[in-house]
């Protein structure tokens, strides 16, 4: 790969005042250390050589103010091409470009202009017309840029619009994300205290089965007492001369047993046997005593002495 300096010496023996003449130099990538080595070098001549792309550290070279491409083989510009803010003068005449960089709109000094002979879109061709003399490359130069300026716009309102869209559909994968996550929060939210619940539910049921089985032995406990205060409060209060109704009870007793006796020995046919008379006589001597109140009286005694 040939380059300036290799074939005609340094780039300074070729420097002419503020011109630089590079033209058949049989170069085929620009030496741009070089050139930006040399700042007084406002004018350059890259014509009839054998480039077929400019690097993107050439848009550096702000100092140019006429540049001369012609004749080579560029296919494309640079995309920063339009940095080059202080070019005039421009000429690319002969080469293979289709299209012009976005950037190319912002060349605001550019006075002159040469695209003929280049495949040039044909919208492209048509705004920039014929160059054939000083006065159709100036109207060149200010019609491709008025031209790149609209397709600068354009193209600006069409990243804007994708910008618009892409933020649309950012704002809805973000809404749907945040619905998603509150629906998955409500979930979480509504499964916890469904578990909650549950969990409460067997915590009652094992408490009340807990207070079922502690209420067992009590009542059972409490049963027994109760019943044997029951029984203890059925029982009839100490009664006071106790010897004196047993006595009453043993007469009483004796009484049926003798009344028995003597229905059966005074109404009955057996009341002619000895026994049936034993008896009857007992009871008319019993009678006696009682009409005579001698019992009555030695009990109530008995019992005042005690």
């Amino acid at each position: 790969m040939t380059k300036a300096g290799s074939k005609g010496g340094n780039l300074r023996d070729k420097l002419d005042g503020n011109e630089l003449d590079l033209s058949l130099s049989d170069l085929n990538e620009v030496p741009v250390k070089e050139l930006a080595a040399l700042p007084k070098a406002t004018i350059l001549d890259l014509s009839c050589n054998k480039l077929t792309t400019l690097p993107s550290d050439f848009c550096g070279l702000t100092h140019l103010v006429k540049l001369d491409l012609s004749k080579n083989k560029l296919q494309q510009l640079p995309a920063d091409f339009g940095r080059l803010v202080n070019l005039q003068h421009l000429d690319l005449l002969n080469n293979r470009l289709v299209t012009l960089p976005v950037s190319f709109a912002q060349l605001k000094s550019l006075k002159w202009l040469d695209l003929k002979d280049n495949p040039l879109d044909p919208v492209l061709a048509k705004v920039a017309g014929d160059c054939l003399d000083e006065k159709q490359c100036k109207q060149c130069a200010s019609k491709v840029l008025q031209h790149m300026k609209s397709v600068q716009a354009d193209q600006e309102r069409e990243r804007q619009r994708r910008l618009e869209v892409e933020r649309e559909a950012e704002k809805k994968r973000e809404a749907k994300q945040r619905a998603k996550e509150a629906q998955e929060r409500e979930l979480r939210k509504r499964e916890k205290a469904e578990e909650k619940e549950r969990r409460r539910k067997e915590y009652d049921a094992l408490k009340a089965s807990k207070r079922e089985q502690e209420k067992k032995p009590k009542k059972e406990t409490n049963q027994a007492p109760k019943s044997k205060s029951g029984s203890r409060s059925r029982k009839p209060p100490p009664r006071k001369h106790t010897r004196s109704w047993a006595v009453l009870k043993l007469l009483l007793l004796l009484l049926l047993c003798v009344a028995g006796g003597l229905l059966v020995c005074r109404v009955t046919e057996l009341q002619q046997q000895p026994v049936c008379t034993s008896v009857n006589t007992i009871y008319d001597n019993a009678v006696q005593g009682l009409r005579s109140h001698h019992i009555l009286q030695w009990v109530l005694q008995t019992d005042s002495q005690q």
